[in-house]
């Protein structure tokens, strides 16, 4: 690998003449500098973005620590987060918090030892070594679904309880009276506030809700599956779910296929995140859509412009979800 003392041997300069043409710190004639850029790309030579941050005391890097990035739903997020970066001029790390909080909280120590510019928070949950850490550090931070109690920072989210209430609305409006609701589990911040727009919808309709109507399982398509096979094996079933995921509404689906129960006519079905696979879905799936799109440009907005250093008040931007209605729903029978 070629060093900038090569290049700087190569082209009959000093080191110092390659940092400025590199760097652009300091005016170099035309001649010498497509000298330098010549040898540089014949040479192949690669800055060291370590030395150069040393120097500007700037990585051009930010941190994302996500959940579980194999979960479809972070996955279109990251990739929108990625994009916003890339085009505002910055790389990112990308750190799964999957496995809990111990793991966090490493993932948090490796992304400051890699001195990042800023660091983007995806629903992140709370544990009281992180929190510390956040505190003691400067660098700038942008939470992107879920607040951390305590931390001060801009936050954008979508509102889950008004997602909720949405989709159940949707189903009563087609007629149905007796909806459950699959959902994660429920000590997540994610399913009380989706579970909490769909006990609204009901409750301002005059429903009474059972409480095997509510029944919780793991945020995968096998927890859907699970889930939905021991609703179904009820004796009185409903007419229509709420799912609070795509990814256990596509396992729900599966589960309603297996126990011949035909999606929509016995049984309407309406899932949230609008995941890829949930136009592709047989049938393909109601679900309710956060604005992943704008809620990852927004929130690397507001981290870029706190890394320049930015002294606005902080944000707290709520978005707005929309239904997508598709053939998982229909009025009952």
């Amino acid at each position: 690998m070629a060093t900038m003392k090569q290049v700087a041997e190569r082209a009959g300069v000093s080191i110092s003449t390659v940092s400025h043409v590199i760097n652009n710190t300091r005016v170099v004639s035309d001649d010498v500098r497509r000298r330098v850029l010549g040898i540089i790309d014949e040479m192949r030579y690669i800055p060291s973005a370590v030395a150069r941050s040393l120097k500007n005391d700037k990585t051009n890097t930010i941190g994302v620590l996500v959940p579980n990035s194999s979960n479809p739903y972070f996955a279109e997020l990251i990739r929108w987060i990625e994009d916003a970066a890339f085009q505002l001029g910055y790389n990112i790390i990308l750190c799964n918090a999957h496995g809990g909080a111990q793991k966090q909280t490493a993932n948090l120590r490796l992304l400051m030892e890699k001195r990042i510019d800023g660091l983007v928070l995806v629903a992140s949950g709370a544990d009281d070594e992180q929190d510390l850490l956040l505190r003691r550090e400067t660098v700038p931070v942008v939470q992107l679904e879920r607040a951390l109690p305590g931390l001060h920072a801009d936050l954008v989210q979508a509102g889950q309880e008004e997602g909720g209430y949405a989709a159940t609305r949707h189903l009563i409006e087609l007629g149905h009276r007796d909806i459950a609701c699959v959902s994660g589990p429920a000590d997540l911040p994610r399913t009380r506030e989706r579970v909490g727009g769909f006990m609204r919808a009901m409750a301002e309709a005059g429903l009474t809700l059972a409480p095997d109507r509510i029944v919780h399982d793991e945020f995968t398509s096998a927890g859907g599956h699970a889930a939905f096979t021991r609703l179904l094996a009820r004796s009185r079933r409903p007419t229509a779910v709420f799912v609070t995921s795509d990814l256990m509404a596509l396992g729900g689906l599966c589960a309603a296929g297996a126990a011949a129960v035909r999606v929509p006519a016995q049984l309407s079905v309406v899932g949230y995140d609008d995941i890829a696979a949930a136009r592709y879905a047989l049938p393909p799936l109601t679900t309710v859509a956060p604005p992943k799109h704008d809620m990852a440009w927004l929130a690397i907005e507001l981290l870029a412009d706190r890394i320049r250093g930015g002294h606005a008040p902080l944000r707290h931007a709520a978005l707005a979800s929309a239904l997508v209605v598709r053939a998982s729903t229909a009025p009952p029978q």
